[in-house]
């Protein structure tokens, strides 16, 4: 099967160690028939025989030699059994960190496109219950298997050399457990899948929730969102109580047949051992290795049971594993480490969403150190071109262009350390301010991370924190204000020295005065030199930009000055009178 075959794969590096773990359980297996047969030595000779006693006088050495062996063989198995598990452990550990490691590394390159297929909370579960499910197979259920098989062969074929008539005997009930489990086997995989759909979706609700806690709280819909956990819990619960007893209607026959080994071996061992064809010795020795084929009976639906878990667990990971980015660099690619100068072109650039239409034959070209604003309505199509820029996406068709080259011919690394972005929407780590500014370059100087937090008019708020640059934010930035994260967002960008400097309406959650503190940074205090292109809804954000552009309905309806966008009606002209009416109102009130 596949998922074998992957995880034989990702066991390279382990594989000796496995192979050694392996081994070591069908010794120790093994060696589980020398007790019974150095008790049937010694029953036999110093017991149940009728010169016992004389045997016990004559022969003391080899009673002797006999506990002796007793002991020694269970030393020598309690030692292959502690280096066995040690192996089993360090190999299947050394597995499950690989692929965590690969997987992480997956999910971490992978495009934006990736991120609007997989839910958060599914990608949680496949890095953490799923991959425990995958190293509970290397580490316990083929052991299981392998340690059963060896088990239970060693013992039939000690049962076989005491007496083949008892030992076909209990061979026999072994076909009735093999049909069982292989019922078991064909119910059992269905089963699990739908256990594991049902734990993605329980984990994402949660992962979902759990996050966005304040807006369930703003709109008190806590009875609601409880409400439909409920329901995914309810699908889980069920989910799993479906697959428990699908175990449950097969495990039952399981043990009667597993149960009935003992009642065979009274019959028939005691039968033969009338007959003489069986010792005391030898009886006593089977019925104390009985265990040793029916627990191997008992233990396969348990194990057909986790194999069909990880069968489920392990698609979901493959799934991850072999995801290839859409978005890579071309084998062709331009290597180039020098800084960029900030050219930015589209040319008849067209994007979709599905089967609707974002970007219809955009162009434009702006130039080094230029100062553009986009403007438009809601779902205009603004934030997806500028995504296509440090190809978070790529156009369906058309070019654009940084520095007069494609950005496909850009490699990703150097083209999004020269285009930096700060969003609307901000995502600050669970850490200090001071390392959130220097995510960018972490051997970043704190003199120049003050200085961006000047740049961004968030140095006044965050020394007035008790830990200053070291506060701790808080997941998410959740310990401040909108604007405070949209001003420490802005200094991030900033700090990295970009070429392209991209805000996604980076002000808005910002009052005028600190908005008019922040233009003016840009505009004359940044120590570089970038061309900025600033998505923006305020009249006053676009006023003293070099050109504006009016995205409407994925096109470009108008481009112009604050001045000539003014003189004729337009969408810009709306949005003046509508905005500059609203501040002349207010002021009127003021007085």
């Amino acid at each position: 099967m596949f998922q074998l075959r992957w995880l034989w794969e990702n066991m390279k590096g382990s594989r000796r160690n496995y192979i050694i773990a392996l081994c070591l359980s069908v010794v120790c297996n093994g060696l589980y028939v020398t007790s019974p047969y150095f008790q049937s030595r010694i029953i036999d000779t110093f017991v149940s025989n009728e010169n016992a006693v004389q045997n016990l006088a004559e022969n003391k050495q080899l009673f002797f030699m006999l506990i002796a062996g007793m002991v020694g063989f269970t030393l020598l198995r309690t030692v292959c059994q502690y280096c066995c598990n040690m192996y089993y452990e360090t190999s299947s550990q050394a597995m499950i960190y690989k692929v965590r490691t690969h997987l992480f590394r997956k999910i971490e390159n992978q495009d934006m496109a990736f991120y609007d297929r997989f839910r958060t909370g599914d990608l949680m579960t496949r890095l953490t219950g799923d991959l425990d499910m995958v190293r509970h197979m290397v580490s316990w259920v083929i052991k299981g298997c392998v340690e059963s098989i060896s088990l239970f062969t060693a013992s039939m074929v000690y049962f076989f050399i005491l007496d083949w008539r008892t030992a076909l005997c209990i061979l026999a009930v072994t076909p009735c457990i093999f049909v069982v489990t292989r019922r078991l086997s064909k119910h059992a995989g269905p089963a699990y899948a739908k256990v594991r759909e049902a734990s993605s979706a329980i984990n994402t609700a949660a992962q979902e929730n759990i996050s966005g806690n304040r807006v369930v709280k703003a709109f008190a819909r806590e009875d609601h969102e409880i409400k439909k956990f409920r329901e995914c819990d309810e699908k889980y619960r069920a989910a799993n109580i479906n697959a428990a007893f699908v175990w449950l209607k097969y495990q039952p026959l399981i043990e009667l047949a597993a149960g009935g080994l003992s009642v065979i071996l009274l019959l028939c061992g005691g039968y033969f051992m009338i007959q003489g064809h069986l010792s005391m010795g030898q009886y006593v020795a089977i019925s104390g290795l009985l265990w040793a084929v029916s627990n191997p009976m008992r233990n396969m639906g348990s194990y057909v049971n986790d194999f069909h878990r990880f069968m489920a667990s392990a698609k979901k990971i493959i799934e991850i594993y072999y995801e290839a980015p859409r978005i890579v660099d071309r084998s062709d690619a331009v290597e180039d480490e020098n800084k960029m100068k900030g050219d930015v072109e589209f040319r008849n650039v067209s994007y979709s969403v599905g089967d609707k239409k974002v970007l219809d034959n955009i162009s434009f070209h702006i130039r080094p150190g230029e100062h553009v604003v986009i403007m438009g309505s809601t779902g205009s199509g603004k934030t997806s071109l500028i995504n296509l820029i440090p190809r978070f996406y790529d156009c369906d068709e058309g070019e654009v262009l940084v520095d007069g080259v494609n950005v496909r011919m850009h490699t990703l690394k150097n083209l999004r350390k020269n285009v930096s972005i700060a969003t609307q929407d901000v995502l600050l780590y669970s850490d200090t301010i001071d390392s959130n500014i220097a995510f960018g370059d972490t051997d970043m100087s704190e003199e120049y991370v003050h200085r961006c937090a000047e740049l961004s008019a968030a140095d006044d708020f965050i020394e007035k924190l008790p830990d200053k640059y070291d506060t701790i934010v808080g997941e998410r930035g959740m310990g401040l204000s909108g604007g405070q994260k949209q001003r420490i967002s802005l200094a991030r960008a900033i700090a990295v020295r970009p070429s392209v400097l991209i805000l996604d309406d980076t002000t808005s959650a910002v009052d005028m005065e600190t908005e008019n503190h922040i233009k003016n940074s840009l505009d004359n205090e940044l120590d570089y030199e970038c061309t900025k292109i600033v998505i923006a809804q305020r009249i006053s954000t676009a006023r003293n930009a070099d050109r504006i552009f009016i995205l409407e309905d994925g096109r470009i309806t108008d481009t112009g000055t604050h001045e000539e966008l003014i003189s004729h009606e337009g969408y810009y002209k709306q949005i003046y009178d509508l905005q500059c009416s609203g501040e002349a109102e207010r002021e009127v009130r003021a007085v």
